[in-house]
């Protein structure tokens, strides 16, 4: 997979993605990712990428020509292909489902609006898919894209030492993942639950699940309920 990110920021956002599991990732060749800056694209001497809104009001919006020129430019004037993705709080709220779509395509191209947003008109023109990481507002779209971005690449073959390793996740399955425990057995007199330790698999396995959907009834009670609805499905 290919992943380009558009950004005011491209340093900011390198430096999140060259660390960890991701950063380990990139090396190894499972994934590939750049980071572009939107002021390269600037036709303003100063390398300005946003004016005044029409109409007043505070801050500053970004210009439909930088974002525009960048993406023309990632895509060959649109003879790759790429699915572009805004970050923006007015965007569907990103899911595990989602994710898993998204980790099957091939290009990925994300947008990252800064200041009070970007020019309609480019978003009119590009047509992106809008998503949102919250119903919350950040002072840029460079936080939710890495968010997306290691969210996704953690998908991919070959990232994580197996397909276990995500597929045992909060969300992954419907549920919130079980408790989790290490050395010592006995911590500030709290023991690890006895079961963990017996070596006896199927019932570990067992354990886990209940507490799996015991903890979403407690803690998310809206995905519990659409679990049982698609369990009772099955």
């Amino acid at each position: 997979m290919k992943i380009d990110i558009l950004t005011l920021f491209p340093e900011m956002c390198e430096t999140v993605l060259s660390e960890s599991i991701i950063g380990r990732a990139r090396e190894a060749g499972y994934v590939e990712i750049n980071c572009h800056n939107i002021r390269d694209y600037s036709k303003d001497k100063h390398r300005h990428v946003d004016d005044a809104p029409y109409g007043g009001g505070t801050g500053m919006i970004m210009q439909a020509q930088p974002i525009y020129d960048a993406y023309m430019n990632l895509t060959d004037n649109g003879n790759k292909k790429y699915h572009l993705i805004y970050m923006t709080p007015q965007g569907k709220t990103l899911t595990q489902d989602r994710v898993k779509e998204l980790a099957e395509l091939e290009n990925i191209a994300i947008l990252c609006g800064h200041y009070e947003g970007i020019d309609e008109r480019v978003i009119e023109e590009l047509d992106p898919e809008e998503i949102s990481i919250g119903d919350y507002v950040l002072t840029g779209g460079e936080l939710p894209a890495l968010v997306l971005a290691d969210s996704v690449c953690r998908m991919l073959p070959g990232v994580l030492r197996n397909d276990e390793a995500f597929e045992k996740e909060s969300h992954f399955s419907g549920l919130l993942e079980y408790p989790q425990y290490t050395r010592p057995p006995v911590w500030m007199g709290r023991e690890v639950p006895e079961v963990l330790l017996s070596g006896h698999h199927e019932n570990i396995a067992k354990w886990q699940n209940e507490q799996s959907l015991e903890r979403t009834k407690i803690k998310r009670q809206d995905m519990y309920e659409l679990f049982v609805e698609n369990d009772n499905k099955n």
